[in-house]
Order: C-alpha cells, then sequence, then structure tokens
C-alpha cells in the first residue's frame, strides 16, 4: 500500500476527488472553496496523513501546473468585458502597474525588516505576492454582490495583474540567478520581452480561434469546447517556448480576445471553461498546499504572521489610496479595494516554481519563501473571505436591490417580454440553455446567462436577489413553476412570474399562487403557439392607454388577451412592471402588448371598445420575420 501512494495517477486522482469534495462542502457551508481546499492539502499530505504525495510526481507537477495555469488564465480573460473595462480604465491600469511596484516594495520591506532576509529573498517574496487572482476573487464577488464599478475594478486587477506580478517575479528570479554584472540588463530585456511576446502570441491566437468560432460550419456542434481547451494550451505553450514564462500574458490575452467576440458558442464555452477552471483550481491547490512543509511555516513563527498583516493593513491600503488618487470612485469603494485582495493559484504555482529553481541552483531559502507566500494564501483568504460580505455591508458598497428582472427563458415571446420591460430603463437578464436563443438575445443587446435556471451558479450569476423580479418565461409551464420555486428559495424577498399554459391539465392559476407568484401575461396562454406567427407573419406590438372613466372590464380582457393578444406590460404611475393576473387596469394606466398581424384590426376595435386609446410610439410598428428571428424588435436592452 505504500508504494500504491507513490503512483502518479493515484496522486492526481486522490487530489482531484478532495478537491471536489472540499468544494462541495464549502458551498453547503458557504465559505470560499479555496480555505477547505488547503486544509484538505496539508491534512493529506506528508506531514499529516500522508494519502497525497506530490513528489511522487516528479517534473510532471510543474508540467500539471502549467497545464492549469494556461486554463484558469484563459478563462478568466474569458469573462473580461472590454466595455466594462473601459469605464475603470485609470485605476485598473494604476493598480496593475503602479500597485505592481508597490506591493513588491513593501513586501520586501515587511521580509527583510521583520525576518532580517537579505534583500534578494526580500525581493523575491515581494513580487511573489503582486498577484491576486481571479480563482478567489471572482467567487468572493458572486457572493458578496458589490457595485459593479467594484466589481469591475477587482476582477480585472485579479487577472491582468497576474500577467504583470508573474512576469515581474520570474524576471526577478532570473535577475538572481545571473551574473552580477548583467542584472540590470536582464530585468529590463525579461519585462519587456515577456510581455510583449505573450500579449502579441495571445492576440493572433486568440483571433484565429475567434474567427473560426464566427462561422458556424468551421468547427462542428460540440467540438468548439474542446477546440477551445486545445488552443488554450497550445498558446500558451508555443508563448512559452519562444520566451520563457511569457505564456501566462498570451493566454490572459487569448482568452480575452476570444471573450470579447460574438459568437454563437460563446456562452458555452463561458459555462465549460468554468466548470474544468473549478476542477483544476481545486486539483492543483490540494496538489501545491500538500507540497508544502509545515515544519517550514512554523518556522516563520509570529514575524512570519506581522508580514502577512502587514501587507493586508499597510501595503494594499496605501496601494489602493495611490492608485485611485484623482478618480471618481468614493472614499468607501477605495477602503472596499483595501480590504479585498486574497492572493490564489497563480502566486502559489509561482513560488512552487521558484522553490524547484532555487533548490536546482543551490540556492537556499526556496522553501521559506514559498512557505511564506502560502502562509499569505492562507491568512488572506481566510480573514478577507470570511469578512468580505460583511465589510461590504459596512461600507454600503453593495449593489442596490430591487433592479431589474431576470427571464428563464430567451425565446422569441421572453425576448419581446425583455425589449418591454428594458423600456423603462430596467435591466433585463435573460437565462438559457439554448446557443441560438443566447445568441439572438446577445445581439439584440441583452445580457444573457449560459446555463439552467434551476442551477444555483446561474441564478448567483443573474443576481436574482437583487432583482425587482424574476420570470419564468419558457413554454414549459411545470419549469416556470420551479424556477419561481428556486427564486424564493434563493432570495424570499424577490417577486415572481409564471408564465402557464390553457390547457385543464399541468400547472393551475391556484398552484402559481401557492408558491408566492403571479401568473404572466395576464391569464394562461398557449406560448408554443405564439411562436408561430411571430417567426411568420409577424406581430405588432402596441401601447394603449386606459382613458379616464373607463374602468377595464377585466373577465373580458382576459378572455381576449388568451385568444388574440399577448399583453407585456402594465405602466401605472410611471412604474412598468409585468402584466399579472388577475388583471385591474385602472384610469391612466399604460398596457403594452403584441397582437398577431392578422387580428390586428379586430384587436384594436375591441380595445377602444373597451375604453383603451391606442398610443403613438416611433418604436411600434410590425415585426416581420428577419426581426423576430434576430430579436431585434422593440426597443434594446442593456449590453453585457
Amino acid at each position: 500500500m505504500h508504494a500504491a501512494l507513490n503512483s502518479p495517477g493515484l496522486v492526481v486522482s486522490l487530489a482531484m476527488l478532495v478537491g471536489v469534495l472540499a468544494q462541495v462542502v464549502a458551498r453547503h457551508v458557504d465559505v470560499p472553496g479555496i480555505v477547505l481546499l488547503l486544509i484538505a492539502g496539508v491534512a493529506l499530505g506528508p506531514d499529516v496523513a500522508n494519502l497525497i504525495r506530490p513528489s511522487a510526481l516528479g517534473v510532471g507537477l510543474e508540467a500539471l501546473v502549467g497545464f492549469a495555469v494556461a486554463v484558469i488564465l484563459f478563462d478568466g480573460g474569458l469573462h473580461l468585458n472590454l466595455k466594462l473595462l473601459r469605464t475603470q480604465q485609470v485605476p485598473i491600469r494604476r493598480l496593475v502597474l503602479m500597485g505592481s511596484v508597490l506591493t513588491a516594495v513593501g513586501g520586501a520591506l515587511f521580509a527583510h525588516w521583520l525576518l532580517a532576509w537579505d534583500w534578494r529573498h526580500s525581493f523575491l517574496f515581494g513580487t511573489l505576492v503582486i498577484v491576486t487572482g481571479p480563482t478567489v476573487i471572482t467567487p468572493l464577488l458572486r457572493r458578496i454582490h458589490a457595485r459593479r464599478s467594484v466589481e469591475t475594478i477587482l476582477e480585472a486587477e485579479g487577472i491582468f495583474i497576474d500577467a504583470v506580478g508573474a512576469t515581474i517575479a520570474v524576471v526577478a528570479l532570473e535577475v538572481l540567478l545571473a551574473p552580477p554584472n548583467d542584472r540590470w540588463s536582464t530585468a529590463i530585456a525579461g519585462i519587456a520581452t515577456r510581455l510583449g511576446v505573450g500579449t502579441g502570441i495571445g492576440l493572433l491566437g486568440g483571433a484565429l480561434f475567434a474567427v473560426c468560432m464566427r462561422f458556424r460550419k468551421t468547427l462542428p456542434e460540440g467540438l468548439a469546447n474542446v477546440a477551445a481547451l486545445a488552443s488554450a494550451v497550445a498558446i500558451f505553450e508555443a508563448s512559452n517556448a519562444l520566451v520563457a514564462e511569457s505564456g501566462i500574458t498570451a493566454a490572459i490575452f487569448a482568452g480575452m480576445v476570444v471573450g470579447n467576440t460574438r459568437s454563437h458558442d460563446i456562452a458555452e464555452l463561458r459555462a465549460f471553461k468554468e466548470q474544468l477552471t473549478l476542477l483544476l483550481v481545486a486539483t492543483l491547490f490540494v496538489l501545491l498546499a500538500a507540497d508544502v512543509r509545515l515544519s517550514n511555516i512554523v518556522a516563520l513563527g509570529w514575524p512570519g504572521l506581522l508580514v502577512v498583516l502587514g501587507l493586508i493593513f499597510v501595503v494594499r491600503p496605501v496601494d489602493v489610496f495611490a492608485s485611485t488618487l484623482g478618480t471618481s470612485l468614493e472614499f468607501r469603494e477605495k477602503a472596499f479595494l483595501s480590504w479585498l485582495a486574497p492572493r490564489g493559484i497563480v502566486a502559489a504555482a509561482v513560488s512552487s516554481l521558484f522553490a524547484a529553481r532555487l533548490s536546482r541552483a543551490g540556492i537556499e531559502g526556496g522553501e521559506a519563501i514559498r512557505a511564506l507566500v502560502f502562509l499569505v494564501i492562507a491568512v488572506t483568504v481566510v480573514i478577507q473571505g470570511m469578512t468580505a460580505g460583511g465589510v461590504a455591508s459596512l461600507l454600503g458598497v453593495r449593489a442596490p436591490r430591487e433592479v431589474g428582472y431576470v427571464i428563464l427563458g430567451a425565446d422569441e415571446v421572453s425576448r419581446l417580454l425583455g425589449a418591454a420591460l428594458a423600456r423603462s430603463g430596467e435591466e433585463v437578464v435573460f437565462i438559457d440553455t439554448s446557443q441560438d436563443f443566447a445568441r439572438a438575445a446577445e445581439e439584440a443587446g441583452f445580457k444573457v446567462v449560459f446555463g439552467d435556471g434551476l442551477d444555483e451558479r446561474a441564478l448567483l450569476k443573474a443576481r436574482v436577489e437583487t432583482r425587482r423580479a424574476c420570470i419564468g418565461a419558457t413554454p414549459n409551464e411545470s419549469v416556470n413553476l420551479l424556477f419561481a420555486s428556486k427564486v424564493h428559495a434563493f432570495a424570499k424577498h424577490v417577486t415572481t412570474y409564471v408564465a402557464i399554459e390553457r390547457k385543464a391539465e399541468g400547472v393551475s392559476a391556484a398552484m402559481v399562487k401557492q408558491q408566492r407568484a403571479h401568473v404572466l401575461f395576464v391569464c394562461a396562454q398557449e406560448l408554443a403557439k405564439w411562436r408561430t406567427p411571430i417567426l411568420k407573419q409577424g406581430v405588432e406590438v402596441q401601447s394603449w392607454q386606459l382613458a379616464e372613466g373607463n374602468p377595464s372590464d377585466a373577465p373580458h380582457f382576459e378572455d381576449l388577451a388568451s385568444t388574440s393578444a399577448l399583453p407585456f406590460t402594465l405602466t401605472r404611475d410611471g412604474l412598468t412592471t409585468p402584466a399579472e393576473r388577475p388583471f385591474r387596469a385602472r384610469a391612466g394606466d399604460v398596457l403594452r402588448l403584441a397582437i398577431a398581424l392578422d387580428q390586428v384590426e379586430r384587436m384594436e376595435a375591441e380595445l377602444t371598445a373597451q375604453g383603451w386609446t391606442k398610443l403613438a410610439d416611433a418604436a411600434d410598428g410590425s415585426v416581420d420575420e428577419e426581426q423576430a428571428k434576430s430579436a431585434r424588435t422593440d426597443a434594446g436592452g442593456l449590453r453585457s
């Protein structure tokens, strides 16, 4: 049994299984996953249970780390939205460039003063703690739901600073190993060459793959995800082959190019990469944590802990306030940015690489540097990860609640509903598993979460707990009802709407009410049949206002709506909401609805007879087949 545990295959498979189980437990107890990953790695590593033995992998550990880092950073680049980055480009640029220098110098000073390390080892440590990392930041931000400006800065900093920080760290190591006379030339050339080559290879490789994704016939259905995986690793390794350690920059820029290219496969690709990243992060953290000796961490003593606290309470605030000087950020936002800078997988991976290279060069201190980096990771993740939500609430930087709508289903009917809701200036976010529907909604200008609306991750991405309402509008009434139930379990205060069918069996209005939800579209509808007029002969979307002294005959209107019209929204006293049952209009209310083109004359006559007046609307008009297919009807939504 002892010999069997040295099998490389068993080591990787055990780390993978333990990592996934740790993530599962972390979700259940609502703690940052990295906390349990570190604990699991140490507990099962050579110093405790001795079940996971990274040394059995030999040089294969470095290859595995490279593979994982390529995928992780490519995934980070995929989620970078260039339009959002431009809104906060000044603080992001300063945090990445100026912040890197300030963090490296601050970390080095604390290590030199408190641990009495020589300046070479101190600066090596300082460069290693420059990076923060999207693998830790992004999950924390999803739990916190901070303001968009703060989220944008932290996510972009975490991704870009990985490239800059890792490059500076690798160059610093080369400077240490280079002859004294060549050190400055080595440093300058090393940084410029790595960033330049990495950026060039990343942009070129990402552009080539993005072109393939733009044309549906180039990559057969089902192969886009594996092609992206192969491309990410190939770009990473090709860049490293040209210039050592330039692959990190290449992977980030390749992902960014692909992520900002319109493609029918991009939503599914993001979902796939996120799953793969979760698996790789879990596996890698367990392996790297198991590879660190507890004796080296204990040997750091209180001075080591004080170095970490110095990074948290002195270096990071100085970094943030210096980098955001003169920007539009409020003091509260700067304070929150100062608090949240946990280190992640890139710091762990590069420090492990350093320890190995210093050992091979016969230079002592590599293990101590790695131990201190892992202490930084553990302390920052535990302290900042566990308190980030409370600090965000205390500083008032959480995103506002009751803003916008989430719609489950992005088919033709749902997109018309989304366009009607977006007219009021509210953000509309769709959730769907259909590539075609997701692409159509994105092309219409809406933000789309590609995934299952009954999955908690999709609800987190859509920020359902901050929304005014969540709407189940798929043709499957059972799924719509389950969605409402899931949303209420996730966020009890959020209003929900459910689209139901007219058939006698199935979901009834009473069942919807039992779930504390509302019937959408005023009454039961045959949504599947509504797609036919939208796609074939077209529909006309109109706005009608109820005149003074003409209360609507609700039962008659519901009968009319169930056969000839599809009511989307009701605007009352300036507030636009989905049209729901029971329908009780008041004088002055404005109703927005869709009418099949062959029913327009009859429907207009009926509405007029009930006391409604048609409003002139520049955005109205018939929706032809091409418009319906591209979901460009009506006013567009807010782009993601």
